[in-house]
């Protein structure tokens, strides 16, 4: 008896000791992923629209497949497939020869999209480095503030890239992010989460996305400029016609 109550003792403080380990930021986040659908994201079939882009994924036992329609410029049509073995791209059911180069720029774009809509489930990615920065209101409502950042490994293509993302300290939910990112010349978006809807206990939202010029302001700061109306609109991202199964 004395063993087993030892064990139990043992148990028990192994769980506190696990949860201790991680950050006030990490555990925020555990909570808005579980809030916004948790373990369904895991074993969903998602289908949606994004600027007339047809756009699929799935995930199942550790593997996941993004996938997009997409018509160029020339009106051909090609069929991208990004999983854990990489980047293709079809034309007629054929592979399509492309550089090592061009396959990353595809991939970041496919992996773009569906990185977004499928918020915030990927804030737990291995690579991800959360870090809790402060408290703000907006619109009298009270948000935490969680910077983000990526390790090197893992972290993708463009792991120098910064988010900050205000979490609605009542609902649990990420209304306002905004992010810094370095290619194409750099530059800062500051977006506000607009139609949120439910789809088979999964949380979608679109968004209304702005900008700002001043490529030196803070993060943290961008919530306040946004209040005083100091940011540019520069368009509306709406995912439409969204379809979701969840796998038993």
């Amino acid at each position: 008896m004395n063993k087993y109550l030892f064990f139990l003792f043992f148990l028990i403080l192994a769980s506190c000791n696990s949860s201790e380990e991680r950050s006030e930021a990490e555990q925020i986040i555990d909570k808005v992923i579980e809030k916004a659908g948790g373990e369904k994201y895991a074993k969903a079939d998602i289908e949606f629209t994004f600027r007339k882009t047809r756009y699929t994924s799935n995930r199942e036992d550790g593997k996941y497949e993004y996938t997009r329609n997409i018509t160029d410029s020339t009106g051909t049509t090609y069929y991208d497939v990004l999983n854990n073995e990489g980047f293709t791209r079809y034309h007629q059911d054929e592979k399509v020869k492309i550089s090592d180069s061009l396959a990353g720029v595809y991939a970041e774009s496919v992996n773009a999209v569906h990185y977004f809509v499928q918020l915030p489930y990927g804030l737990n990615d291995p690579a991800v480095i959360k870090e809790l920065v402060g408290e703000d209101t907006i619109n009298n409502k009270a948000y935490q503030e969680i910077r983000v950042t990526f390790k090197e490994e893992g972290g993708g293509k463009d792991h120098e890239d910064e988010y900050m993302y205000w979490v609605n300290k009542e609902d649990l939910t990420i209304d306002f992010l905004a992010y810094r990112f370095f290619v194409n010349d750099g530059g800062i978006r500051f977006r506000k989460a607009v139609n949120p809807r439910v789809v088979k206990g999964i949380r979608f939202v679109d968004y209304e996305n702005y900008k700002t010029d001043d490529l030196s302001v803070q993060l943290e700061d961008l919530d306040e400029m946004f209040q005083k109306g100091q940011l540019t609109k520069v368009s509306d991202i709406k995912n439409e016609d969204l379809k979701v199964e969840i796998k038993e």
